[in-house]
């Protein structure tokens, strides 16, 4: 089971750079002004949300559970697992939240500012620290 934790950590890794970046771009765009600019990011945040985080927060996710039926029993009445999933919920929400922004500035629809993004930003990072505290503390 460790090679799976290994695996899950991983994605775990490569969803959360996502997280983090796809914002920090949507902040960029919203700032370019030039056609070239706007077609890069769009290209950018298409091929990022959809080629690298959509798999890795599946994998991490279908991994996640792989490792929690090894004991449904345990996890499943451990209040820091419960915390944990409703903060990875929290978390797909978030995840898709971001596929709709990258789908309203595909269509130059974007409602939002660069300090809407610049805050946006931050969420996911504490959701991290969340999520981390209760899969090692388990408090």
């Amino acid at each position: 089971m460790l090679i799976i934790k290994a695996f899950h950590i991983i994605a775990m890794v490569t969803w959360f750079a996502g997280l983090f970046y796809l914002p920090r771009l949507f902040v960029y765009h919203t700032q370019a002004k030039d056609k070239t600019s706007i077609d890069r990011f769009q290209t950018m945040e298409f091929r990022l949300f959809y080629a690298i985080m959509c798999p890795a927060g599946v994998m991490t996710t279908g991994l996640g559970l792989w490792l929690f039926s090894n004991d449904p029993f345990y996890y499943g009445h451990a209040g820091w697992m419960q915390a944990k999933i409703a903060l990875v919920l929290l978390l797909w929400l978030y995840h898709g939240y971001c596929g709709y922004c990258v789908k309203r500035f595909a269509v130059k629809h974007n409602r939002h500012s660069t300090k809407f993004y610049r805050v946006f930003n931050e969420l996911p990072t504490l959701l991290l620290i969340l999520i981390i505290i209760l899969a090692v503390v388990k408090p």
